[in-house]
């Protein structure tokens, strides 16, 4: 059985989509500072943003997902920091290729129809 993440954390920067389970691993603890084994899942894209890569582990072994959009790029969050928390409906969106930051905005005060 598969036991849901704690909490879906987006990698900022860009990896080597030819890292594996190891490598991604290692990139939690000594770049983010984060045990990669606390139960919480990890979002990594490549430069141009068409794959993904997650890593999560269950308490009984580690998962390590793929995901390739064929047209187009995922929407990924511009910030200085390492990490950023997403909620499972941001989630949801993100791996659909939808701009996921923009769901839970209201529309620009400026809006006229």
């Amino acid at each position: 059985m598969i036991t849901l993440p704690t909490a879906i954390w987006l990698v900022l920067t860009s990896v080597d989509m030819r890292l594996g389970m190891e490598g991604l691993s290692l990139f939690v603890q000594e770049r983010l500072a984060r045990s990669p084994c606390a139960g919480d899942a990890y979002l990594f894209s490549n430069k141009r943003r068409n794959r993904l890569k997650l890593l999560c582990w269950d308490g009984n072994g580690v998962w390590l997902c793929q995901r390739r959009l064929h047209r187009g790029a995922f929407v990924w969050q511009q910030s200085a920091e390492g990490v950023c928390n997403i909620t499972r409906e941001q989630w949801e969106w993100l791996i659909a290729g939808v701009d996921w930051q923009r769901i839970s905005k209201p529309p620009p005060s400026t809006f006229r129809v």
